[in-house]
């Protein structure tokens, strides 16, 4: 499978939701992520085969996201809080399999990032019905900084909840609207619905159909660009 530009824009919100790993307040239900590219040059052709939403299915410490990628297909990533272990789904172009990613893999890539430095702003906004606080994250890597806004709720969690992330582990919180640095332009998620709810314990399961690949047949399924 060739490496396309919105296949490029999921690996990265891959390496971003490794944050959304439940272990805060006792929150089941679903929440829902609009997607949007502030401030970047797309063509109309890459605007229709970009991800525009984002699901995140939460029941005690497991979690799943899902990305629609219109006729390209799905990519999912299911969260296991007790094992700390993190499973990426991949049903595109006609192929299904996932790969696991364990908890000795995340904290080996978390040592490798830099530092953020974080400041927190005295500004509270609404989003999906809730209070959020405010904090701007910057990020000092190879020489060059780059700064972005996030938004998070405790009410919906806690600091545990983005433990496996460098950017976010000392937000104290949901993440309910965040930005993240693909390039040259910026991403941007936001909490649109919170829905308090039971979440089936089939949601978190991977089904029969995927295949196990290593992260080299990964990367050979997507051109050894990863």
């Amino acid at each position: 499978m060739k490496k396309t530009f919105p296949t490029t824009i999921v690996l990265s919100l891959m390496v971003l939701l490794l944050s959304f790993n439940l272990q805060g307040k006792d929150f089941k239900g679903v929440v829902t992520y609009k997607i949007t590219y502030p401030g970047a040059e797309l063509t109309p052709q890459m605007q229709t085969m970009m991800p525009k939403m984002m699901t995140y299915y939460v029941k005690g410490d497991m979690a799943k996201t899902v990305i629609d990628m219109g006729n390209m297909g799905q990519q999912m990533q299911i969260m296991n809080g007790n094992s700390k272990t993190i499973y990426n789904l991949f049903d595109m172009m006609g192929q299904k399999f996932y790969t696991v990613t364990t908890k000795t893999e995340i904290e080996e890539e978390l040592e490798k990032e830099p530092e953020p430095q974080i400041d927190y702003i005295d500004e509270i906004k609404e989003i999906a019905g809730y209070d959020c606080k405010k904090a701007v994250i910057t990020i000092d890597k190879n020489g060059k900084k780059n700064s972005f806004i996030v938004y998070y709720t405790s009410e919906l969690g806690s600091k545990a909840l983005n433990f496996d992330n460098p950017y976010f582990n000392d937000i104290d919180g949901l993440l309910m609207e965040f930005e993240m640095l693909e390039g040259q332009f910026k991403m941007k998620l936001e909490a649109v619905e919170v829905h308090k709810k039971n979440v089936k314990d089939s949601e978190f399961e991977i089904p029969e159909e995927f295949q196990e690949k290593t992260k080299e047949e990964l990367r050979q399924s997507f051109g050894g660009g990863m």
